[in-house]
């Protein structure tokens, strides 16, 4: 049992807390995409409208963008915003370099936003 102070006020921790591992496949993906289990196993919600900020931000490291990741978090993009991006807004709208953010368009950014359209059309 320990004791931690968050905004002034001291709270009383009962259980350590354990973060579970992230599971990366870096094998048979195309032209620099690496698949990425997406879980509660690697700590964001698994529909990326639920995402805030951080998982986002927190996504993009994890998928080799590190440098790229903080323009997420500068433009606080969470998941609503990135499910409405344009290749466009990821293209000139965040100031990434050409290359990176046209894998982050097609292989990351499409991609969650055909997968959440499909999840959730009736």
């Amino acid at each position: 049992m320990s004791n931690i102070l968050l905004e002034g006020v001291f709270a009383e921790v009962k259980e350590p807390c354990s973060l579970p591992m992230l599971s990366v496949d870096m094998e048979n993906k195309e032209n620099g995409s690496v698949g990425v289990k997406n879980s509660m196993e690697n700590g964001r919600p698994p529909d990326p409208a639920d995402w805030a900020v951080m998982d986002v931000v927190n996504y993009f490291r994890t998928v080799g963008f590190e440098e790229q990741a903080s323009a997420f978090q500068e433009q606080e993009i969470d998941g609503k915003s990135l499910l409405l991006m344009t290749r466009n807004d990821v293209l000139t709208g965040l100031q990434l370099k050409l290359g990176p953010a046209l894998k982050i368009y097609e292989y990351h950014v499409k991609p969650l936003q055909t997968k959440h359209l499909k999840n959730n059309s009736s």
